[in-house]
C-alpha cells in the first residue's frame, strides 16, 4: 500500500508543481539510489552546505563525520537543517535554448537533526551508511574501534517533512518551434556505473577481489510516481 508524502509550507512545490511525488516510496527510491547528499544549514549567520555520505533506515536518515566539524557540532544542536539529493538522468536538448533542461530526481528533507549518543544505535547508524555507500563492507573489514567511535559524530535525521521533484521524457518546445525548428532535439541519458577495482598498493598481488566490490552494481530504485 502506498503511503503518501504530507507536505508542509516549507516541502510544497511552489514552481513545476506538476513534477511532484507525492507517494513516500519515491521518496525512499531516491534516497535509496544516490550516493552523496547535501546537508544545508547557517552557520555564524552564514549558509553552508555539506556533502556527505548518508544511509537510510526506514523513515531515519543518519549522516555522520568528525567530531571537530563545526558543520556537525551545529546540525547537532537541533538546528533547523535542509537535506537534499539529486540524481541527474539526461541532459534534455530542447530546439530552443530557453527548453533546454534535465532530467532528474531530487528530494528536500528539513527538519532538526538529532545526536546519537546510545552506543548501540550510534555503531547501527554507522553500519546503515557503510552498507548504502560500500555495501558488503562491514561483514568484511575491521569493524570502528573505541577510539575511532569516540572520533566520529552520528546524527539522524527524520524523513517526515520531505518533498520528491522529477522530470523525465522528452524536451517541450515551442509550437512555432515544432513546425518550423530544424534544430536536434532529444535527451542524453546519464548512467551512474563503477569501474574497474583498483586494488591498493598495500595489497599483497594476487589478492582476490571481495564478491560485494567485484560484483557491485549501482542502485535501482523502483519506477518513481509521477
Amino acid at each position: 500500500m502506498s503511503v503518501p508524502l504530507s507536505p508542509t509550507t516549507r516541502s510544497t512545490l511552489t514552481r513545476k508543481k506538476d513534477r511532484a511525488a507525492r507517494d513516500r516510496a519515491a521518496l525512499h527510491g531516491v534516497l535509496d539510489e544516490a550516493l552523496v547528499c547535501h546537508v544545508g544549514l547557517v552557520l555564524h549567520g552564514s549558509p553552508v552546505v555539506l556533502p556527505t555520505g548518508y544511509g537510510r533506515d526506514g523513515d531515519t536518515l543518519y549522516f555522520h563525520g568528525s567530531t571537530g566539524s563545526g558543520n556537525l557540532r551545529a546540525a547537532a544542536n537541533r538546528v533547523d537543517v535542509c537535506v537534499t539529493v539529486t540524481i541527474l538522468d539526461g541532459i534534455v536538448y530542447a530546439r530552443s535554448l530557453n527548453n533546454h533542461s534535465m532530467n532528474y530526481r531530487s528530494a528536500v528533507i528539513h527538519g532538526r537533526a538529532r545526536p546519537v549518543t546510545g552506543a548501540a544505535e550510534k555503531l547501527h547508524g554507522l553500519r546503515v551508511v557503510s552498507d548504502h555507500l560500500a555495501p558488503g563492507s562491514w561483514e568484511h573489514a575491521r569493524e570502528p574501534n573505541a577510539k575511532e567511535m569516540a572520533s566520529v559524530s552520528v546524527l539522524a535525521l527524520d524523513l517526515a517533512e520531505a518533498s520528491v521533484k522529477i522530470r523525465s521524457g522528452e524536451p517541450i518546445d515551442e509550437p512555432e518551434d515544432l513546425e518550423h525548428g530544424t534544430a536536434w532535439a532529444g535527451v542524453l541519458p546519464i548512467h551512474t556505473t563503477f569501474g574497474a577495482p583498483a586494488p591498493a598498493s598495500y595489497v599483497p598481488e594476487g589478492t582476490p577481489i571481495p564478491a560485494h566490490v567485484a560484483e557491485r552494481e549501482p542502485a535501482v530504485s523502483r519506477e518513481p510516481v509521477r
